[in-house]
């Protein structure tokens, strides 16, 4: 067993998940804030969405430059943001499957106009960027959802809204 399979096993597992929250967007309710600091639902979900094509798509190179930017596909309505999901989650298993342990412990950075931000190795980028920061981001949109009144999915078993012993 590589020392990436375990990652790739839990992100396949919780794409279903997120996948979930992503299928309960509002259409109508996409530019809603809950705080003016706050990203707006759209914003969320794209985010939550796009991280894994980000890893994906730079996990088996040296690194990322933040100057370079990174094509986004539209995330306009919920069905464009489900389909920039199920796509980047393509890129993300695909990468991942390509790491054996020396690529995987090996150095990645992420920099802004050549300056280094931070380094770590890869398998530490997918553990701390694709899947932690996604499940911080996928829990704020389950608040937004309840906020916004929409069932909230179960994640680790039944919510509030589906729960079978009411």
């Amino acid at each position: 067993m590589r020392m990436i399979d375990p990652l790739l096993l839990e992100f396949d597992r919780e794409c279903s998940g997120t996948r979930k929250c992503l299928e309960r967007l509002p259409a109508d309710k996409l530019a809603w804030k809950p705080h003016e600091k706050s990203m707006s639902l759209g914003q969320l979900a794209g985010h939550v969405a796009t991280i894994p094509a980000w890893i994906g798509g730079t996990l088996l190179l040296d690194g990322f430059d933040l100057a370079a930017g990174m094509d986004r596909p539209p995330l306009d309505t919920p069905a464009n943001i489900l389909a920039a999901f199920e796509a980047a989650v393509k890129t993300a298993k695909g990468a991942m499957a390509q790491l054996d342990d020396a690529k995987a412990t090996g150095e990645w950075t992420l920099s802004n106009k050549g300056q280094a931000i931070f380094s770590m190795p890869r398998i530490a980028l997918v553990r701390t960027i694709l899947l932690n920061h996604s499940y911080h981001h996928r829990g704020q949109l389950t608040v937004y959802l309840r906020l916004l009144d929409v069932p909230v999915p179960g994640l680790y078993g039944p919510s509030a809204d589906d729960n079978p012993f009411k």
